[in-house]
Order: structure tokens, then sequence, then C-alpha cells
């Protein structure tokens, strides 16, 4: 009776919702071995962590502008120009409580009632949600195994309306760990030209490929691209940073202005502690994140090749993130220890129930007959997830 249509319309994350009961199981003494949520198993580097005690001690401990720090924002600025190759200004950069406020803030800074924004599918669980609170209508395009999970430029022209808005691109992907190429970018953003679109970049998973792969934001194809790109990033992935909740925008000036102005009306300024933190993290040395790169290599070549071994199930091999996608409907109509399997969320339910392992059905992500799974997690766990759920499927 006193809620809004808008929070109506939405649904609670999916994968938090998850992690959320596997913590419950454990805290019921049930050994749970999880796979579902996003979230570096390292500890957030020594030199990072010393950074914000120092902050504490010299009580750096109080309100901070808006939008960040200007330290902080040419740290920011200083990445973008070394890793690529892209040129920003303090007034087109927004700090803000994680990458998930950065894109909630794009969301309610350009969309309106009636509009429309293309996601590509599968999809992390908040897009739509997002685009949903802001009065728009997310439009979906499906992306396929055969193509790698990544959509073409005629697949995302095939679906422009008068209505159509805005875009969101996320390489690498969450869920599926796809990872698009120069030249698939190239063509997107000739797209986007064509009909006047903006583009929202969820590059979040950037510092996480694999297999010599050369990682390209669309916001480097060109000038005019640039212009009309809200770039999305953060410390949370690359830097094992998830509870410290800073995020960052680049894009249009008067864009950022906006979400500025959002901001500061909803949560301020991002974590003053945080702030000096991600400094450091930024423009401190790299090495603990190039060793969390290669043991995430290591989870994955393995993860994959033992899902793979399960008979029906059939699972990629992703350039980037650290999820893997398998699909599984071949496994579903089937009974497995007296339990009839029928969807995807069917099986997510079974092996948490029965072989205490926690992976998110793929119709969260807008793809029924999948399931993800997360190998930010130990090989320890990881091996011995996979020796359950390998038992628990055998008919």
């Amino acid at each position: 009776m006193f809620l809004s249509k808008r929070v109506q319309k939405i649904k609670p994350s999916p994968t938090l919702a998850l992690d959320t009961k596997a913590k419950e199981l454990q805290a019921q003494g049930i050994d749970i071995i999880s796979f579902g949520t996003g979230e570096p198993d390292f500890d957030t580097p020594s030199n990072i962590r010393q950074a914000a005690i120092d902050a504490i001690n010299a009580g750096f401990t109080k309100y901070c502008p808006v939008a960040g720090t200007p330290e902080l924002k040419k740290a920011i600025i200083k990445k973008f120009k070394e890793d690529n190759n892209l040129d920003y200004q303090p007034n087109e950069i927004i700090v803000s409580c994680g990458a998930k406020h950065s894109l909630y803030n794009i969301f309610q800074a350009i969309l309106n009632d009636g509009d429309e924004i293309i996601i590509p599918s599968p999809y992390w669980v908040s897009y739509p949600d997002m685009a949903m609170l802001a009065g728009a209508q997310p439009v979906f395009v499906k992306a396929t195994e055969k193509n790698n999970f990544r959509v073409s430029a005629k697949s995302i022209e095939n679906v422009i309306t008068p209505k159509t808005k805005a875009i969101v691109i996320n390489s690498p992907s969450n869920p599926t760990g796809a990872t698009w190429t120069l030249k698939e970018l190239e063509e997107i953003a000739e797209v986007c030209l064509k009909h006047n679109l903006l583009i929202i970049s969820d590059e979040i998973y950037e510092k996480l490929v694999y297999d010599n792969f050369k990682y390209y934001s669309i916001a480097q194809v060109s000038k005019e691209i640039k212009e009309r790109t809200l770039v999305v990033n953060g410390v949370s992935k690359a830097f094992a940073m998830t509870g410290w909740r800073i995020g960052y925008c680049a894009g249009n000036k008067d864009i950022i202005a906006a979400m500025t102005k959002i901001q500061s009306q909803s949560t301020s300024n991002p974590t003053s502690i945080s702030i000096k933190a991600t400094i450091e993290a930024l423009n401190g040395p790299k090495d603990a994140m190039k060793k969390m790169v290669t043991e995430f290599k290591k989870r994955r070549d393995y993860i994959v090749k033992r899902l793979n071994a399960i008979d029906g199930i059939n699972c990629l091999t992703p350039n980037g993130a650290f999820y893997v996608f398998p699909n599984i409907t071949k496994l579903l109509g089937k009974k497995y220890n007296g339990v009839t399997v029928k969807t995807d969320t069917d099986l997510s339910n079974y092996l948490l129930d029965k072989a205490r392992v926690a992976v998110v059905a793929g119709s969260a992500f807008g793809a029924p007959g999948y399931v993800r799974l997360s190998y930010a997690t130990s090989m320890e766990k990881i091996e011995k997830g996979l020796d359950a759920i390998e038992q628990q499927l055998k008919v």
C-alpha cells in the first residue's frame, strides 16, 4: 500500500541473495563452498591497508568534496592516461561509493521515463533494475556461445528505435568473462555514432584478462566516441578492495556535473579513508595485482577443465574477469538422488541443498540454461566444490 511503483518493478540482487543464504547456512555450522559472489579472496595489499591506517592516524576522517578529492582525481586521470591513453580533466571525473554507485548515478542522470537502453544479454544482474528505477525500459540483445557471448554491431542496430538513449558495454563481462576486441568495439562505436547513442562502458574487470589478451576501452576508438562514452571503473576487483567501496566514472563534464548533483543529495562524498587507500592503489606498486591475476588464470584453467569433464556440461574458456558460465541444458529434465531438475534455478537449489555448493542460476543474468561460478576463491575450495558437484550429478 505504501510502496512506490518503481520499487515494485525491481527485485533484490540474486547474487547477493545467494551469498546471504550461503552465509546463513554457514552460520548454522553447515560447510558451504560458495562460487556465488564476485569477490577476490585475496587480502587488500599491505601498502594500501597502511595508507588507510595512516589516513586515520592523520585525522583524515572528515567530509570530503562530493565528487572526490583533487588528489584522487589526479591519480585517476594519471591511470586513464597510462593505461588507456585517454585524457580527462578533473571536472570530467566523479568518485562514488563503488562502481555500482557510479552506474546508478549515470542511469539517474541520463535516462527519462520511456527511454530505452540496450543491454547485451547475459548481463550483470543490476543493469535492468537500475534502468527501471530511472523510468527507462531495458532492451536486451542476446549473445550466444557461438559468438563467445559477444554481441555484434548488427544485432545492436536491429533493436535501436527512436526511444533508444544509450547502450551498456561490459568488457570483460560479468557473468561470462567475454572480452571485446578492438575491431568489435569499433563496429559498435560506428553504430552508436550513427544513431546518436550514449555509451556506458563498465570496465571494472579491466585488469583481469588472460592469455595475453590486449584490452581496449571503447572510449579509445575515437575522439567522437570518447565524448559520448561514460567509462566506469574502480578498485574492488583488481585490488581486492570490494568492501572499501570506491568506484569512479569519467566522461562528459555536463553529465559528470549532473551525477555529482545527484550524489550530493544521496551519499555525499565517498569514504575519506578509502580515498587515501585508493590513491595508494592507483599510484603504488602493482605486484600484488599481477600475482592475483596469475593465480586467477590457474584457477580458470582448472575449473574449465573440470567442468567440461562432467557429462552434460559445456564450458567456454573466458578471456577475462573471474567467472565461468557453463551451459547445463543437457542436465535439465533429469533426476538426481530423487530430485528432478527442470531449470537452472532447480539445479542451483539442488547443488546448494545436496552438494553444499552455491552457484548462481543463469536466469538471474537473462540466460536460462546456464549457471555462473566465480573462481575468486581458493584452489582448495574449487577442487572440493567441483568434487561435490561431480558427485551429485551422477545419475
